[in-house]
């Protein structure tokens, strides 16, 4: 056989063709696997048709509220829910607090938590409470009681208003009716109340306050005693007149309340053969002449303005320097001689 000069390869088989999608299958595929994804990214952010409260804590961030929202029911997805807020820009408005939130779908909830405020419980102060008073409605909402309590009766530095020179924040916590966020901890609540206070020292009475001759604590010191002793509006001068005559004379103001506060007692609890008014309190005003320490209870308004328009003298012009209630109503009088007549005729009958 002939040698060829050069190496012969054996023929390949020829390659098949390469198999075609037509165009229409191709694209049909495409739309159902986008379809899919579509409706799978529907279906995380869809309504769940839940409703609830949520906390939302300081630095959360986008994972952490999805989480909780989940966990809630409120998304149906926690990574769906931050994956969309990041890419809304919506992340940096997310704060921390309380709110009640719908689920409504995951782009709806992040419109809410953009735009909703903190739910707020509406507590009332009413006139005349002491702090124990408020950290009781306080506690009874919710709240942490003890350490409201705990500052309001021992507060720092930083937190009392420089105008206060008694030993707690007694008297400074305006009685009012507040909406209070519900994850606000005591030292918010206690600023609430102290910024509401700051409203009534206006500039007006503190100039009245300089011409009788009272200091801001001594005028709050005052009005407690006078809100202790009358709830209505229109005896509070007259009151007020008594015992600025009396601090004037420097004669001891003898009134119950401040007794009742010493020994943390109601008013109507105070026993006098039991020796309830020989406690030895600087709160004493029996045994102390002056004001005492500091207030007895939070004054309202018409307690603070009964001391700037005090009611002192009598119709002929002589000073009122005692009091008493019976049968519902006030009776003043100039003289200790006309007190004990008035409280034989008016309150025993005799």
């Amino acid at each position: 056989m002939r040698r060829l000069p050069y190496p012969v390869r054996p023929a390949l088989p020829a390659p098949r063709p390469r198999r075609r999608w037509p165009l229409p299958l191709a694209l049909a595929a495409f739309l159902l696997v986008g379809l899919a994804v579509y409706l799978g990214y529907l279906n995380y952010l869809a309504p769940t048709g839940k409703t609830a409260v949520v906390r939302v804590p300081e630095g959360a961030g986008a994972v952490g509220i999805g989480r909780i929202l989940e966990e809630k029911g409120l998304v149906r997805s926690g990574r769906a829910f931050a994956l969309a807020a990041r890419a809304l820009g919506a992340e940096k408005k997310l704060r921390r607090g309380v709110y009640r939130v719908r689920g409504e779908g995951t782009l709806a909830v992040i419109r809410q938590l953009e735009r909703a405020r903190p739910v707020t419980v509406r507590l009332t102060f009413p006139e005349g409470w002491r702090v124990v008073d408020y950290a009781r409605r306080l506690g009874a909402a919710g709240f942490d009681a003890e350490a409201f309590l705990r500052l309001a009766v021992a507060p720092p530095d930083d937190l009392k208003p420089d105008y206060d020179q008694g030993p707690t924040l007694e008297g400074y916590l305006f009685p009012d009716t507040y909406r209070i966020p519900l994850d606000a901890d005591a030292r918010t609540i206690i600023a609430m109340m102290l910024a509401r206070f700051d409203r009534e020292v206006t500039p007006e009475r503190t100039r009245v306050l300089s011409v009788l001759g009272l200091s801001v604590h001594a005028w709050v010191t005052l009005a407690s005693l006078v809100q202790a002793e009358t709830y209505r509006p229109e005896e509070m001068p007259w009151i007020a007149g008594v015992f600025l005559n009396r601090l004037e004379r420097g004669m001891p103001l003898q009134s119950d309340p401040t007794v009742a506060y010493a020994l943390g007692k109601p008013l109507d609890r105070l026993d006098r053969a039991a020796g309830d008014f020989a406690v030895d309190s600087p709160y004493n005003t029996y045994l102390h002449p002056g004001l005492p320490p500091g207030p007895i209870d939070n004054p309202g308004e018409d307690a603070l303005l009964s001391v700037l328009h005090a009611r002192r003298l009598s119709p002929r012009g002589r000073p009122y320097l005692y009091f008493f209630h019976a049968r519902g109503k006030l009776y003043l009088n100039e003289t200790f001689a006309g007190h004990l007549r008035d409280l034989n005729r008016y309150r025993y009958g005799r």
